[in-house]
């Protein structure tokens, strides 16, 4: 269903309305396309604190013309159009007590006003030091900045924080981070770390990078409409060649869906016990990229909920998620650099009254993110990582009440709802071969929800 309100505040008069009456003024996103495919305009580069990161050749790398400047430097004014930056990447990995975190003021300050709309703001951050709990304050502070700095930008503006050690693994990251892909990604604090006693994939020029995934194969879970349908057509768009599994009652839509995008349908229960054993009997090739995406909602109160309600959406959306995912690593059918995303949600950061039952699946696959990552990671060479929507516009949402409808879409950052292809272009993010030191994250793609996030 169309945002009506996003295309009257699009107007002239909707935006003088709405800025009389005090409502939000939620801007058009710049979303990935063949016409313009990244960003418009250079990336600005400062540093808070020292830094030895390293960071220009992994900057050059994300298309952008990169620009930089020193605290002393002047800056233009913002009306100005050849002033505004599509970017500002501030380099905090040096921040280590107070005195220094007040460099990021000194250098976000004069800027903020000069990022374009549907601009990113990215923060590079370390990882905390328990051995020095002024580095640790000084870093973590960091967190609450970025959360509060994306709440109040505005324009479609996103801003990020990502703590790393290594610039060259975190290439895919920025990327992502640096470009229309990540339109309704904000608020967000990413780790890109080597695990203990692995080494990350190290970023490196691609023979196609349009094509990341290339020679790879991917399996959707629920691909045949939705959410599932956009991650099919993304993955396939960066190259992979991807089987579209969905229910049997869904044959039609699947293998309608697998012959536009040239995969192949697989129709079974997620929740049969066998279901991963038939999987892999169908890849007996192997597998490289593994979307847990089938899930299902029952809602209702908790003290009018029957057992069934509750136990069938555990089974589809957590317990299916378990077997599946033991069986296919078990069977080695998960390839040496493989990736595994699972669909959690923001219900299951946040909760959600009705969702008792569905907030406690998306939980339960948090858990399973973060126990499994570093194990899967050591003895299988697979990551394991979650993407987390909020209030994403598909039919489901679009039967929800009017009221609720535009509660769900405005009580977030950008003031709008997200797209199916917002949940699709992170988790191909996430599947990048160059994301391996991406493990262990769940990524909310809510616009920063103002709900747990």
């Amino acid at each position: 269903m169309a945002d009506r309100y996003l295309s009257l505040t699009g107007t002239a008069p909707g935006r003088f309305l709405t800025r009389r009456l005090g409502l939000p003024q939620p801007a058009a996103l710049h979303r990935w396309s063949p016409d313009r495919p990244a960003l418009d305009g250079p990336v600005l580069h400062l540093t808070a604190g020292p830094s030895s990161l390293g960071l220009a050749p992994v900057l050059a790398r994300t298309g952008l013309t990169v620009t930089t400047r020193r605290p002393e430097d002047t800056v233009g004014d913002p009306a100005d159009g050849s002033a505004r930056s599509a970017a500002v990447v501030l380099d905090a990995t040096g921040v280590r007590d107070v005195d220094t975190l007040a460099g990021v003021h000194t250098a976000l300050h004069p800027v903020v006003r000069s990022v374009a709309p549907s601009g990113r703001i990215v923060v590079l951050g370390a990882p905390l030091d328990p051995a020095d709990h002024h580095q640790s304050a000084a870093q973590q502070a960091l967190e609450g900045f970025t959360r509060s700095l994306g709440k109040e930008i505005g324009g479609g503006r996103t801003v990020n924080l990502v703590r790393l050690t290594d610039a060259g693994a975190a290439g895919s990251t920025l990327r992502f981070l640096l470009s229309p892909r990540s339109a309704y990604v904000s608020g967000q604090v990413i780790d890109v770390l080597a695990a203990a006693g692995s080494a990350p994939q190290a970023d490196a020029p691609q023979a196609d990078p349009g094509r990341p995934l290339a020679g790879r194969t991917a399996l959707v879970t629920g691909a045949a409409r939705g959410i599932g349908a956009a991650v099919a057509e993304t993955l396939t768009r960066d190259g992979a060649r991807v089987v579209v599994l969905d229910v049997p009652q869904a044959e039609q839509d699947a293998r309608s869906l697998a012959d536009r995008l040239g995969g192949t349908a697989l129709t079974l229960d997620v929740t049969a016990a066998d279901a991963g054993e038939r999987i892999a009997a169908e890849l007996p090739d192997g597998l490289d990229v593994l979307v847990h995406n089938a899930g299902v909602t029952r809602d209702r109160r908790l003290v009018n909920m029957p057992a069934e309600r509750w136990s069938s959406v555990l089974d589809v959306n957590l317990a299916s998620v378990l077997r599946t995912t033991d069986a296919l690593l078990a069977k080695g059918t998960l390839r040496p650099g493989g990736r595994i995303v699972a669909t959690a949600s923001i219900a299951g950061l946040a909760g959600n009254a009705g969702q008792t039952n569905y907030g406690a699946s998306k939980a339960g696959i948090v858990g399973l993110v973060r126990s499994l990552a570093p194990r899967a990671l050591a003895e299988h060479g697979v990551t394991v990582n979650a993407v987390a929507p909020g209030f994403i516009e598909t039919r489901m949402t679009a039967a929800i009440p009017l009221f609720l409808r535009e509660a769900g879409r405005r009580m977030n950052s950008l003031a709008q709802g997200g797209l199916p292809v917002d949940v699709a272009e992170t988790t191909a993010w996430l599947a990048d071969p160059a994301s391996g030191a991406v493990n262990g994250q769940v990524v909310r793609v809510c616009g920063q929800s103002l709900l747990g996030a």
